[in-house]
């Protein structure tokens, strides 16, 4: 098992153009940032996972371009998304631990060492062997009725685990099983497509929990207390993990001591569980969910998916029947997946995004839709301004040498097309 814990160099500040100060990435508070992550891989000395989490990290700004590093920084180019994301960056040939200024807790220590471990696991995670490859699924289904009354019942269930003893335990348990059954059996594709996405995510939010907490009672009332929150949001098809990886993992730190570091990519949480667990779920789902509350749960996402279809008429007016900007789906970029809205049939819609490909580059802080099958980006209501710019509601994308616009499928769409 590794013990060294790298040095975090000494804080690195570089500042871009005169910006307000107030604005700026503050020096003295990212030093402290970087101090509290040292601390936190310090005392878990590599135990967790064989390696220690410990590594470059840089905070950015991008309204001021201003940003923090953890040790000098390379003489490569910046990357464009420092300051957009959280999430690992190659900066210079090296893997560094990217976070947004403006999303860091301020006022939470307790939040901040989870934030920063969640994202120093995501570097050293394909070292592991804990990535699955490819694009993960939208999970689609869990924007429906049935997909969010399920997994919101599951998420009850190991909430009740977590604070409960033998027998109750083993009895919570097996509900969530039950849960997680009814759901993969109303929805055939949702085991393959939920699976990328707990793998990804789910083992990072466990690691920050497992971390940045200061002992296992403390892990598991914190998860708990994310567990029945975290029900309510307006879409969890991307989201879903960063709960269910924590009650997952913490259970499993219960049952079965070392569980982690026996995982690999193909490794199912629901059947390590219930290995771990020494149960299977319980025979009806459906008088389970009575133990749950099941029937106020049900009227309320019942409530949710009417006025749901109204926000997803609205979205199909703009991105699919209105005039749009389609590019390729090609490159890098950021997305944020909170309040992703999938348009049955068309693709999800997502809050904000910003993509960088051979075929140029696009900012949209509204919204942009990627198509169903994940080839294509469509911005709305677009604008020319001139041969190499569009713009239109809260997006401008400009196109790169060697492409150029053409019309596009309906009235005052454009289409981005390689010459």
């Amino acid at each position: 098992m590794a013990r060294h814990v790298a040095a975090l160099e000494a804080l690195f500040v570089v500042v871009l153009g005169a910006v307000p100060a107030a604005a700026q990435v503050d020096q003295a508070r990212a030093e402290q940032y970087f101090n509290e992550a040292r601390a936190l891989c310090e005392r878990d000395g590599g135990r967790l996972w064989g390696v220690s989490l410990c590594g470059p990290m840089v905070i950015a700004d991008a309204a001021t371009g201003t940003l923090a590093t953890s040790q000098p920084p390379p003489a490569a180019d910046r990357p464009r998304v420092l300051g957009l994301v959280n999430a690992p960056v190659q900066w210079g040939g090296v893997t560094w631990s990217a976070y947004n200024w403006q999303m860091i807790p301020k006022d939470d220590q307790g939040e901040r060492g989870r934030l920063f471990m969640h994202e120093l696991f995501h570097c050293i995670q394909p070292r592991l062997g804990l990535m699955t490859g490819g694009s993960a699924g939208d999970a689609s289904h869990l924007d429906s009725l049935e997909g969010r009354y399920w997994i919101r019942l599951e998420w009850r269930a190991l909430a009740r685990a977590l604070g409960a003893s033998e027998p109750a335990r083993k009895a919570a348990v097996a509900d969530a099983l039950a849960f997680r059954a009814a759901r993969y059996q109303r929805f055939p594709d949702a085991a393959a497509t939920e699976h990328p996405v707990e793998i990804n995510e789910g083992i990072a939010t466990y690691t920050q929990y497992a971390l940045g907490s200061d002992n296992a009672d403390d892990a598991r009332r914190l998860a708990t207390a994310a567990l029945l929150p975290a029900e309510t949001p307006a879409s969890l098809i991307r989201t879903f993990a960063y709960v269910s990886g924590a009650g997952y993992g913490l259970l499993l730190d219960a049952l079965s001591p070392g569980w982690h570091r026996k995982i690999t990519a193909a490794s199912d949480f629901g059947q390590l569980l219930s290995a771990a667990a020494g149960v299977t779920a319980a025979p009806d789902a459906v008088a389970a969910a009575a133990r749950y509350d099941g029937a106020s749960l049900r009227a309320a996402e019942e409530q949710r998916d009417r006025e749901q279809q109204a926000i997803v008429a609205e979205l199909r007016r703009r991105y699919v029947d209105g005039p749009v900007l389609v590019v390729p789906r090609a490159g890098s970029g950021s997305v944020n997946n909170m309040g992703a809205t999938v348009i049955p049939g068309a693709g999800t819609v997502f809050r904000a995004m910003a993509n960088r490909g051979a075929w140029g580059f696009f900012d949209a802080t509204n919204g942009a839709l990627i198509s169903a099958d994940g080839q294509t980006i469509s911005l709305p209501a677009p604008v020319v301004v001139d041969a190499t710019t569009l713009k239109g509601d809260g997006w401008t994308a400009t196109v790169g040498p060697g492409w150029t616009v053409q019309p596009g499928p309906r009235p005052g769409s454009f289409r981005v097309v390689r010459q």
